[in-house]
């Protein structure tokens, strides 16, 4: 992923709204490269901030963002672990189907 596709993909990160193949680039992308990670937090910052202003809450952005990017990093770790739980069920059944047949066969 280059930055201009990273800058493109933020406000689907701040809505929440990326799949996850996008969401695994976006985040390789966001470790290497500090300049996107700054555009992130500005574009957070200003986004969340004008929401929270209209609504008169109370807002720590800095640190919601930091959450936002745990959430994230976290849902990257469940989905390749249920990628790799299929991978290995999917392997046992094709080992198991090879067994039937060979048994068949003698």
């Amino acid at each position: 992923m280059d930055c201009k596709e990273f800058e493109r993909l933020i406000p689907d990160f701040i809505d929440r709204s990326m799949d996850y193949p996008t969401l695994k680039r976006f985040g390789e992308h966001l470790e290497e490269c500090d300049n996107c990670r700054e555009e992130l937090t500005i574009q957070f910052l200003v986004t969340e901030g004008i929401q929270r202003l209209e609504n008169g809450s109370a807002f720590d952005l800095q640190k919601e963002l930091n959450q936002r990017l745990e959430d994230a990093k976290r849902t990257l770790k469940r989905h390749g672990f249920a990628i790799s739980v299929g991978a290995a069920v999917e392997f046992l059944a094709a080992m198991c189907i090879v067994g039937v047949v060979i048994w068949i066969l003698l």
